[in-house]
């Protein structure tokens, strides 16, 4: 028995192996094929890589007496559909190959464990360099032929790689014509990868700011806390991407039906349309397969889809965390309800279900909306509105207030905006969505304690109260720390844009830099035209404002131990 585990280990290092190489392989046949010369070829490969998959499986199975039942089922379904991959019927067909292969990709990327302590870095380091090596690998898959239709240079790649990975929808080339299918397909997946990246790793992440302890204890994900907390941590992440899955895919059921077929030449053109949008919605990424975007004149006088497009944008930007708490609410109202309506047995009361970090942050999101809805509407209501009739008016304004905060999708003429519209998305799209959510900005929560904190201090109050509750010093630091940062690296990115486009217009540059940093994506009509050192200036501010600037610094400056004694504390004159 034993020299059979030894037999199924290595085994199983040869199918990781072969499932890398047969990813890698799928990936250069996609993107570099010309014919159906390489048909036979890619056939037989994968008929190889097949073999070795079922066959680790088999020997798996036989070694090890302890068998997970999803794992068993997966083991299953991937049996079930080689049998049929295999079969007569399927025998020349590529997209079922091409299917399996990346479901064996999957199942041996599933079982590969990572020592993080080993790595030699902290969590602050591996979440930045992670998004790093995601955007460079994205921008040289961007480069393959088959991924544009007439080719791409590698900073407009790594300038679309950026955008979709950071989740912003800036874009330097026109999305409609100038990426393929697959080209299009790879930028999907780019922005899926970023959205999801943040959601889940935020929800790791968020335990290293919690308590009094150092950053310093709280590196590795094994010295969080104990296990039972740990696996609590992991089933979340599950729902996350559960709930992800479950509102992108009601979301492009929406679209689906909420656009009508004859715009596009096919079925598949058609749901690739609406699953391509409702992605792109809900991780806040405004890509669009419309060169205008929404302002398209197929979609911009299409009220319905516009509001389920805000919806998904608003849904995303608020965070899991949130949907998560405001669903237990319901959930337990539901409950409550239905065992007084039967008169079953008097469910237990559960008090503050609802966190003050969930009321801040809807509260906080609703001003903003509702107030963001009206300013738009009467300065804009004889200029881009003006087409539009009585209802239209309200649902453009409410997409104008809602976009801004982070998605990036345009319903009307950026360029034709009023002076004041322009500096309320600038307002808007600073502020932008909700901690642990798929959008950027200083986030709502940091908006509102600095603004609690100025009600405060003019009520001569020295710390900050809701609902029987006090806000922490440390929150209010790092709010103030956010605020700080955020401002001054859009200051200086927008210096550098008008020393580097001095013919453009000042305004325009400091837009661009808010919608950059905030991954918005809206631009003026500016970003095709920026030269290369500007479009290099951009990449590096949306890649920090989705990282966050004080996660940079944590993972530049090594923390300190927490130490236990405190000086005499000591004002210092500031007004």
């Amino acid at each position: 028995m034993h020299v059979l585990k030894k037999f199924a280990s290595l085994v199983t290092t040869t199918s990781r192996f072969s499932a890398f190489f047969s990813i890698l392989f799928l990936l250069v046949f996609y993107g570099f094929s010309s014919g159906e010369e390489w048909d036979d070829g890619f056939i037989l490969v994968c008929q190889i890589f097949s073999i070795i998959g079922i066959l680790s499986i088999v020997i798996r199975w036989v070694a090890n007496f302890q068998w997970k039942p999803w794992v068993l089922l997966y083991d299953s379904l991937f049996v079930a559909y080689f049998s049929i991959t295999a079969s007569k019927y399927f025998e020349g067909d590529l997209a079922f190959y091409a299917v399996f292969l990346f479901l064996f990709f999957v199942r041996e990327a599933a079982t590969f464990k990572i020592n993080y302590k080993r790595t030699g870095f902290n969590p602050a380091q591996l979440f930045i360099l992670s998004f790093a090596f995601v955007i460079f690998l994205g921008a040289l898959l961007l480069m393959m032929p088959n991924s544009t239709t007439s080719g791409i240079s590698f900073t407009d790649a790594l300038f679309t790689s950026t955008s979709a990975v950071c989740v912003t929808g800036l874009s330097v080339v026109d999305t409609q014509f100038a990426f393929t299918t697959s080209g299009k397909t790879l930028i999907m997946a780019l922005i899926q990868i970023g959205g999801l990246g943040i959601m889940t790793f935020a929800s790791y992440f968020s335990f290293f700011f919690k308590g009094s302890s150092s950053f310093n204890n709280r590196l590795y994900f094994g010295e969080l806390s104990n296990e039972n907390e740990l696996s609590n941590v992991f089933s979340s992440l599950k729902n996350v991407l559960l709930l992800t899955l479950f509102i992108e895919s009601f979301g492009a059921v929406l679209i689906f039906f909420s656009v009508p077929s004859e715009l596009h030449s096919n079925f598949f053109e058609h749901i690739f349309f609406s699953i391509f949008h409702s992605i792109s919605s809900f991780n806040n990424a405004g890509f669009s397969l419309y060169s205008s975007n929404l302002f398209d004149p197929r979609l911009s006088f299409n009220y319905p889809f516009q509001l389920i497009i805000s919806f998904l944008v608003i849904f995303g930007g608020l965070g899991f965390p949130i949907m998560k708490n405001v669903l237990e609410l319901i959930f337990y109202n539901v409950n409550r309800n239905f065992k007084r309506l039967f008169k079953m047995k008097k469910s237990v009361h559960k008090a503050w279900i609802i966190n003050n970090t969930t009321k801040i942050i809807l509260i906080t999101s609703a001003i903003l909306l509702v107030s963001g809805t009206i300013l738009f509407y009467i300065f804009e209501f004889n200029g881009v509105l003006v087409n539009h009739g009585p209802i239209g008016k309200w649902v453009i304004s409410f997409v104008g207030s809602v976009t801004p905060r982070t998605a990036g999708f345009n319903s009307f003429d950026m360029s034709a905006l009023a002076l004041p519209t322009i500096l309320i998305m600038m307002f808007l799209m600073w502020i932008g969505a909700s901690p642990a959510s798929t959008g950027g900005g200083i986030k709502t929560s940091t908006f509102a304690i600095a603004c609690l904190n100025f009600v405060s201090l003019a009520k001569g109050q020295d710390r900050i109260e809701i609902s029987k509750r006090e806000i922490s010093s440390g929150t209010v630091r790092r709010a103030f720390s956010i605020i700080f940062l955020s401002l001054l690296t859009i200051s200086i990115a927008s210096f550098l844009l008008i020393l580097v486009e001095p013919d453009k217009r000042p305004l325009h540059l400091i837009f661009e830099s808010f919608s950059a940093f905030s991954t918005v994506g809206l631009s003026i009509n500016l970003t095709p035209t920026l030269n290369q050192y500007a479009k290099y200036i951009l990449i590096l501010l949306m890649f920090i404002g989705r990282v966050s600037t004080l996660s940079i610094l944590i993972a530049i400056f090594t923390q300190v131990k927490q130490k236990n004694y405190m000086y005499p504390s000591d004002e210092v004159l500031i007004n």
